[in-house]
């Protein structure tokens, strides 16, 4: 339904990765942007979509995309919808795009990539609101070196996530709204980098809350 938040994540078959080179990575965060067309994929022949100066065809968009993030196995998105049908839509052009695609550079490799049809996790209470932006921006927080000072800077020099693109100017900037994401959930640049600070301060305190929050969206496994 039209003003619908979901968070939306997969994982590789057999938690297999799904990403196995910078291309890979990539070829999904680009998806992001020419899948979310309501006639279907727009088709460019420009190798790298964000490069200055590219005119690329304008988009009625399916979704608003207000935070992703890619790990090496899985993936997970906060998509609002603007278009009836739209998370659904876009959810398994993503799905399926990105399969062809893997299969076909994996010595044509046969067969389901993802473990299960995509999660589409609808918002029906305070925790969704609390929780799922925070755990798609910290998820990759599983990446860090122990001795890491800053890891906040670290969170925002990932690039395959969307993060880099509230804190820092980026060339692929127009795959995210952020004003969309500071007005529906209430906070701005500022305020959200504290919420962050605080939650991977208190990360361990707050163990319990995360895996309360994976398992009633059923993330765990």
């Amino acid at each position: 339904m039209i003003g619908d938040l979901a968070h939306i994540c997969n994982r590789g078959v057999d938690k297999r990765k799904i990403f196995n080179t910078q291309s890979d990575y990539r070829r999904f965060r680009d998806n992001l942007f020419l899948l979310n067309n309501e006639d279907g994929k727009i088709r460019t022949k420009h190798k790298n979509i964000f490069e200055l100066n590219i005119n690329l065809p304008k988009r009625k968009k399916l979704v608003e995309v207000l935070k992703w993030t890619l790990m090496p196995n899985h993936f997970h998105l906060l998509l609002y919808e603007i278009s009836e049908g739209g998370i659904l839509e876009f959810t398994k052009r993503l799905g399926n795009a990105y399969t062809k695609y893997f299969n076909l550079k994996n010595n044509r490799r046969k067969g389901y990539l993802f473990q299960n049809r995509a999660r589409i996790i609808s918002f029906q209470n305070e925790r969704h609101f609390s929780y799922a932006p925070i755990y798609i921006d910290l998820n990759h927080l599983d990446l860090i070196k122990e001795d890491t000072k800053d890891k906040f800077q670290f969170l925002v020099d990932y690039e395959w996530s969307s993060l880099k693109n509230f804190y820092d100017t980026r060339y692929d900037d127009s795959t995210v709204d952020r004003g969309l994401f500071y007005r529906i959930f209430e906070t701005d640049k500022i305020k959200y980098k504290k919420d962050l600070l605080d939650f991977i301060k208190n990360r361990e305190d707050l163990e319990q809350q995360i895996i309360e929050y994976e398992e009633g969206v059923d993330l765990r496994g």
